[in-house]
């Protein structure tokens, strides 16, 4: 009676423990924390350092983009950013990505101050990109959402414009 019992109980648990692994993998994806509502489906990098050492080995640019969650101006990019399915596309597959909020030890990436909402690109050669800049004069690398839809990189020749 002990046997069966046990024997009863253990493929109850199988049973169990089976549905739950297919009812996990239906489940759509969690959100990946290192997005921050940029896009859960693209693949995000940690650190500068480790966009700067995929940038090279894959020899795709670094796209990074410098953010505050409590600025309105943060908030609309990021929201066009996630919804457009063509931008989510070229982020996951042309580029590393990497969004911050808090400055790099690299000043490069910051050539006339420290603001957000910015982006910045670093060549798979490692040089950042200061030549690609938004339209605004008084903030080079400053993109609000209806600019986006107007930005190009060419991985060919490694230059773009928005």
């Amino acid at each position: 009676m002990m046997l069966h019992s046990a024997s009863a109980l253990c493929l109850l648990l199988i049973t169990v423990s089976s549905n739950l692994a297919i009812a996990i993998r239906k489940e759509k994806r969690p959100p990946q924390t290192l997005s921050r509502g940029w896009g859960d489906d693209i693949t995000w990098v940690q650190t500068y350092e480790e966009g700067l050492f995929y940038a090279q080995k894959s020899k795709k640019p670094l796209m990074v983009i410098h953010h505050l969650e409590d600025c309105q101006y943060s908030q609309g990019l990021k929201r066009v950013f996630a919804q457009n399915e063509e931008i989510q596309e070229m982020a996951q597959n042309k580029f590393i990505m990497l969004n911050l909020m808090h400055e790099t030890t690299d000043k490069n990436l910051s050539p006339d101050g420290q603001y957000v909402p910015r982006i910045m690109f670093v060549d798979p050669s490692l040089t950042v990109r200061a030549d690609i800049t938004g339209r605004y004069s008084n903030r080079l690398y400053t993109y609000e959402p209806q600019d986006l839809p107007l930005c190009k990189y060419s991985q060919t020749t490694n230059s773009g414009h928005c």
